[in-house]
């Protein structure tokens, strides 16, 4: 029988199913790893927004790490939203003390409709207690351009932040180009190694809800199954890319991508 991996996700729910603890467990199955999940928020949103943001009292999530530890200790872990400061410390700190090395930092600060998911005191958090111990961290373009301080418009814009989150303490940046016109688009992962590109077409459509979430999720399932990083950020990009173009076209916002579209991982 073939071993089984223990990927885990630390993040909010999303009661439309489309990002968050929802989407994250969702490709963790179909990257065939178990996943594991605490839920640090409960939100209240669809395909045209969040309504409400309900942060999990930081002992019951605390709780719910220490429970995984003892009994189900993941081979890579992902945060996601952290709604807090006092979350996202508590987190920093659980990441440190059970040694969790192949961790993947999706810096969740605002949502695809716009809505900020993230108080400016939890940002500071991220940059100075989480990403010294990402072996990822994967911005998209505003993020990266919160986390960097500077401005990101141009693919050398984001290699540059990419650098910046190097020298700040990630061993890797995926700096994601979604937000960057072009009819390409462009998502760079930087390296102590160098500048890695990977290239796709756009395609015109809203279901683009999660998709974040579900980037950083197929991550870590690669890497909680022993893939170099190229191979699982590769692998992550292409099974995201294809559920965009099979999204199943749900609700009337930015609808979710399919996530039972089989990845490649070969």
């Amino acid at each position: 029988m073939l071993p089984v991996h223990i990927a885990l996700t630390i993040a909010g729910s999303d009661s439309g199913g489309g990002a968050g603890i929802q989407a994250d467990l969702k490709t963790f199955h179909q990257f065939g790893v178990y996943g594991t999940s605490a839920i640090v928020a409960v939100t209240a949103q669809n395909t045209r927004g969040v309504r409400a943001v309900h942060p999990i009292p930081t002992p019951v999530v605390l709780a719910q790490l220490e429970a995984l530890a003892d009994d189900l200790p993941p081979a890579a872990v992902k945060t996601g939203m952290l709604a807090t400061a006092e979350i996202a410390t508590a987190v920093a700190g659980a990441i440190a003390r059970h040694g969790w090395r192949a961790y993947v930092l999706d810096p969740v600060m605002v949502a695809t409709s716009g809505d900020r998911l993230l108080d400016e005191d939890a940002e500071r958090v991220i940059r100075d207690a989480l990403l010294p111990r990402a072996a990822v961290v994967t911005p998209n373009t505003p993020e990266a351009a919160i986390l960097a301080a500077t401005p990101v418009a141009s693919e050398a814009d984001a290699i540059r932040a990419g650098e910046w989150l190097l020298a700040h303490g990630a061993r890797a940046a995926l700096v994601k180009g979604g937000h960057r016109g072009g009819e390409t688009i462009t998502d760079v992962l930087v390296t102590e190694g160098g500048v890695h590109r990977f290239r796709h077409p756009r395609l015109d459509t809203t279901s683009t809800h999660g998709t974040g979430c579900t980037l950083s999720a197929a991550i870590t399932a690669g890497l909680a199954a022993g893939r170099t990083l190229d191979d699982a950020v590769g692998d992550a990009l292409d099974y995201v890319h294809r559920g965009i173009a099979a999204a199943p076209g749900l609700g009337h916002g930015h609808g979710p991508l399919r996530h039972d579209v089989p990845p490649h991982t070969e």
